[in-house]
């Protein structure tokens, strides 16, 4: 068994005092990973930085605190996109003695027109793991797109993929790379052909195409055919994913974000995507994602959204999308972000719990339910095959007011005579820690707004019985048992 860092192990006895259902439900825990067990990924959560923003993410402490928790957890860092709708408006210009140059009236807007140089590159040079940056399309202006490539390629040596333009259904019409003709997934198809194969001499194969959100109008099993034999320089897809809009006063709905059944629902649409990728050889992402559009809604911040992030990274391993990419977009102004200049938001705990189940030796990954109930249940294996840690989670919305219900839990299967848990926990799905509520893993961890460790985990006892155990997840909280 292989304990969390900076744990403690509390003989809390049975979970079972905190049960409040009377249906026990039973999960079988496999001997050995089924020969159907979804590969994980050691970036399978990833990140995404708004393009004009990056820059200033670098000068954030947090931001190397965040991703150093993540690369602890997993043995390998996350692999960091940086673009966005501000890739499509930015102009390289390799005599600039900046990163970026730009105006705003406002510092939580985003600027209409920016410059960057050659520091930009320094600064992803710097990032750790993988790197992919999203270069202009919609300009048109192919000759210095080939100069901002140039100086990615020469000055990141984690370059992963570049992108050519970002969510391209988007672009206004009148932008310098309309056609005449009009624009169309069949015109952008074209337009992606010929900038991957006019490029390619300079950057070399290395291109993520598609980069679409409005699937199935948009998507990457429409592109591939399009993209003809320029697919030889293509080297991921990517498509975006927002389930929920807050752009337009647009309502949001926590309840059905945080649902396990919505999740499962939602995120198998993609399961199609991915597969046209991988009948290419191509490695399939979420390349931009997050809970709502337009930065998020009143749900982003919250427990609830935490909770979403550890099922819906879960559900895109099991349908074959290999990174989930989460968007923090412009400081100050972003209610899905990870992070921020002085506060570790409720978000970034779903995402340090999901990489502490995966852990450095989590290699495939199976549901134990079937999807169609409040209570998830999964369980990962190490490379041997041998089940490491189970996660469950209960999706029932507990808004923090009243009695909190529990699922009391069966596990069969459970090799070994001890097992410990470790929770993950709120006053409620609508907890936020930019107001003040405290979350925490393991009844003690949490994190000060520079994303450093406060405090530590406590791990709870869990009687095993000739291969069974019994625990308890209150409505609203996950689980990990290690095995």
């Amino acid at each position: 068994m292989i304990l969390p860092p900076h744990a403690l192990i509390l003989p809390l006895g049975s979970l079972a005092a905190h049960c409040a259902w009377a249906q026990t439900l039973t999960f079988s825990i496999p001997a050995r990973a089924p020969t159907n067990a979804a590969r994980v990924d050691p970036a399978q959560l990833s990140l995404s930085l708004e393009f004009f923003a990056f820059p200033g993410y670098t000068a954030l402490p947090s931001t190397t605190n965040c991703i150093s928790q993540l690369t602890r957890l997993r043995g390998t860092p996350p692999a960091v996109r940086i673009g966005g709708t501000t890739q499509d408006r930015a102009t390289y210009n390799p005599a600039l003695g900046t990163a970026v140059n730009y105006t705003v009236a406002s510092s939580g807007d985003a600027p209409t027109t920016l410059t960057f140089g050659p520091q930009f590159f320094t600064l992803a040079a710097a990032l750790p793991g993988d790197v992919t940056i999203g270069l202009n399309r919609q300009l048109n202006n192919q000759s210095n797109t080939r100069a901002a490539a140039a100086a990615a390629r020469a000055a990141v040596p984690h370059l992963l993929a570049l992108e050519l333009g970002n969510e391209p259904e988007f672009y206004a019409a009148g932008s310098p790379i309309i056609p005449a003709s009009g624009w169309s997934p069949t015109a952008d198809g074209a337009s992606q052909q010929a900038w991957q194969n006019a490029l390619a001499s300079t950057a070399g194969d290395v291109f993520q195409a598609a980069v679409y959100l409005q699937y199935p109008t948009w998507s990457t099993a429409g592109l591939i055919p399009r993209l003809g034999s320029a697919i030889a320089h293509t080297r991921t897809f990517s498509g975006h994913s927002y389930p929920q809009s807050a752009c337009g006063g647009a309502s949001t709905d926590l309840q059905t974000l945080m649902s396990h059944q919505s999740i499962v629902s939602y995120v198998a649409q993609y399961k199609s995507e991915a597969a046209a990728a991988h009948a290419q050889g191509k490695r399939y992402f979420l390349g931009e994602t997050n809970s709502a559009t337009c930065g998020g809604g009143g749900i982003s911040p919250t427990f609830g959204a935490a909770l979403w992030i550890v099922d819906y990274v879960l559900q895109g391993a099991l349908n074959g999308i290999e990174r989930l990419y989460f968007h923090q977009g412009t400081i100050g102004n972003c209610q899905y972000c990870f992070w921020g200049r002085y506060t570790t938001g409720a978000p970034f705990y779903g995402a340090y719990f999901v990489s502490q189940f995966f852990g450095t030796d989590g290699a495939t990954l199976v549901a134990l339910d079937a999807g169609t109930a409040a209570l998830a249940a999964y369980a990962v294996f190490g490379a041997d095959g041998a089940p490491l840690r189970v996660l469950l989670y209960n999706s029932v919305y507990y808004a923090g007011a009243g009695a909190r219900g529990a699922a009391q839990v069966a596990l069969q299967g459970v090799p070994g005579t001890t097992a410990t848990a470790l929770r993950l926990t709120a006053p409620g799905a609508t907890a936020r820690v930019d107001q003040g509520a405290r979350v925490t893993v393991g009844a003690g961890l949490t994190f000060a707004g520079d994303c450093s460790s406060v405090g530590a985990e406590a791990l709870e006892t869990v009687v095993v019985a000739a291969g069974g155990a019994t625990v308890s997840v209150m409505a609203s909280e996950a689980l990990i048992v290690y095995l």
